[in-house]
C-alpha cells in the first residue's frame, strides 16, 4: 500500500492531457464543431492517438473484440480485480472537445502521474477509451462498446442501421476489424469477478457547478428513461381559410396542447419535490404541411429521465390522462410508436465516500449531484460492478462546439482521481 507521504506527493500529468485535448480538436473539426463517428474515421482516429499515448507510458494496450481500448498499468498482483477508469472518444455530429474525451485523458493523466511518481499499484489499473458512446446519435442503442465488453448488448441491436450511412452496427465493426459475433454469442470480457471498480469522468452536461461556482461533483446516480422517439398525431389536411375552428382536426394544435399540458404536469411533480426532465426533443409538421393549409399530421419524439424510476412513470401516467382526451377534443388520433428506455443506475455508495476522501484530502471543493444524462458507468452498473462517477464544471452545455470546460477545473479532477487511485489500488 502507498504511504502515506507519497499519496502527498502524487500529481496528475495535467500537461499530457491539455496536449491531447489540443490534438484531438484539430484532428476532429468539422469547420463547426467537432465531430468523431461513432465505429468511424473520428472514433477510429482518437483511439489511435489514445493508443499512441498509452504506448509512450509504457502502459500494456489492447483492444477488446469490440473495439474498446484497454491501457493498463500492471499491478504488483496480476490476478486481483482491477480497478477500471475512462469513458467514451465518439462525439456527437458537431459536438464539443471535451464530452466523454474528458475521462479517457483524466485517466491517462492520473496513470502518467502514478508512473512518474514511482508508484506501482497492488493491482492492475485500466483506462478504457468505450466504443459508440454517443450511439444515440449515430445508433439507436445504448452504450454498444461497453455493453459489449460487458455481454449485455444483444444480438438483435447488432442489426441497427447507422443513421447517416444506413448500414448496421455489426458492419460498421468487422469494418474496424472488430468481431459482432463475440457480442452476438453473448461472451464477456468485463465481470464483477475481475473489476473491483469502474470511475468515470467526465463533463458536466448542465450549469449546476458553474452556477454553484464548485469545479468538480460527484454523482450521486444516472437517470432512468421513457423514450417515444417516432411518435405521430394523424389529423386532415384542410384549408387554412375555409375551414372554421369546429370543423378542423388539427394535428400540429393537439400536439401542441399535449406538450403544455406534460410540461405543466412537470412543474406540478417537482413543486412537491420530484426531480425530473421532461423533454419533446422534436415537434414538428410533416413535409406536406405549407402555408394556407390546417397540419393533417405532426410527429415528436419524447425524451422523460429521472433518477427516481415513478417521476418518469408519473409523467406517462399523465401522457396516458392526456391522449384521448385531446383525441376526443381535437378529433384527431395519437400514434405513440414504440418505447424505449433505460434503468436508473444509482452509483456505489462505497466508491463516492472514496472519492470524498480523496477530494478531502486534495482540498477540491465537491458538490454530490445527480447527472442528467446517460453514460457508460450506467452499463457497469447494470452489470454489477461498483460504479462511480465524477463531473468536471463545464460552461455553455455539452453536445454543442461551445464546451469551454477550464484546465483548472479539469486539473482539480484529475488530482481527485489520482489521490483516489492511489487508495482504491493501493
Amino acid at each position: 500500500m502507498a504511504s502515506e507521504a507519497l499519496r502527498r506527493n502524487l500529481s496528475p500529468d495535467v500537461e499530457l492531457a491539455a496536449r491531447l485535448f489540443d490534438e484531438l480538436r484539430q484532428r476532429s473539426f468539422d469547420g463547426v464543431g467537432i465531430t468523431r463517428e461513432a465505429y468511424g474515421p473520428g472514433e477510429r482516429m482518437a483511439h489511435a492517438l489514445a493508443r499512441r499515448e498509452a504506448e509512450a507510458l509504457g502502459l500494456e494496450v489492447s483492444a477488446d473484440p469490440v473495439g474498446n481500448l484497454h491501457m493498463t498499468l500492471p499491478g504488483q498482483d496480476r490476478v486481483a480485480k482491477r480497478v477500471l477508469l475512462g469513458s467514451h472518444l465518439d462525439s456527437v455530429p458537431q459536438g464539443g472537445n471535451f464530452d466523454g474525451a474528458a475521462g479517457v485523458l483524466a485517466g491517462l493523466a492520473a496513470v502518467a502521474g502514478l508512473k512518474r511518481a514511482g508508484f506501482t499499484p497492488a493491482r492492475d489499473i485500466t483506462v478504457i477509451a468505450t466504443r459508440a458512446e454517443e450511439a444515440g446519435a449515430w445508433f439507436p442503442t445504448s452504450y454498444p462498446g461497453s455493453r459489449g465488453a460487458l455481454g449485455r448488448l444483444k444480438p438483435e441491436e447488432l442489426q441497427v442501421k447507422r443513421q447517416d450511412s444506413g448500414r448496421s452496427l455489426a458492419d460498421h465493426m468487422r469494418e474496424e476489424g472488430f468481431d459482432p459475433d463475440f457480442a452476438a454469442r453473448g461472451e464477456t470480457l468485463i465481470t464483477p469477478e475481475n473489476a473491483a471498480a469502474f470511475l468515470e469522468v467526465h463533463i458536466e452536461q448542465g450549469p449546476v457547478l458553474d452556477s454553484e461556482g464548485i469545479p468538480v461533483g460527484i454523482v450521486t446516480g444516472i437517470p432512468g428513461s421513457r423514450r417515444l422517439r417516432q411518435g405521430r398525431v394523424l389529423g386532415e389536411y384542410n384549408h387554412s381559410g375555409g375551414t372554421p375552428r369546429r370543423y378542423r382536426r388539427d394535428a400540429a394544435i393537439a400536439l401542441a396542447e399535449l406538450a403544455v399540458a406534460l410540461d405543466e404536469e412537470w412543474a406540478r411533480l417537482e413543486a412537491h419535490g420530484h426531480r425530473l426532465v421532461c423533454t419533446f426533443c422534436t415537434l414538428a409538421t410533416t413535409a406536406e404541411a405549407g402555408f394556407t393549409k390546417i397540419a393533417g399530421e405532426a410527429t415528436f419524439m419524447l425524451d422523460v429521465r429521472s433518477v427516481n424510476p415513478a417521476s418518469v412513470d408519473a409523467i406517462f401516467a399523465e401522457l396516458a390522462r392526456q391522449v384521448p382526451a385531446i383525441e376526443a377534443r381535437r378529433g384527431v388520433r395519437f400514434d405513440l410508436g414504440a418505447e424505449t428506455g433505460s434503468v436508473a443506475a444509482p452509483m456505489d455508495a462505497g466508491l463516492r465516500a472514496g472519492l470524498a476522501r480523496a477530494a478531502e484530502a486534495t482540498g477540491v471543493r465537491t458538490l454530490e449531484m445527480a447527472s442528467g444524462g446517460g453514460h457508460d458507468a450506467a452499463a457497469f452498473a447494470a452489470a454489477g460492478i461498483p460504479s462511480a462517477m465524477l463531473f468536471v464544471r463545464n460552461q455553455n452545455g455539452s453536445h454543442n462546439p461551445h464546451e469551454a470546460m477550464r484546465m483548472e477545473d479539469f486539473a482539480e479532477a484529475c488530482t481527485v482521481v489520482t489521490r483516489w487511485l492511489a487508495e482504491a489500488a493501493g
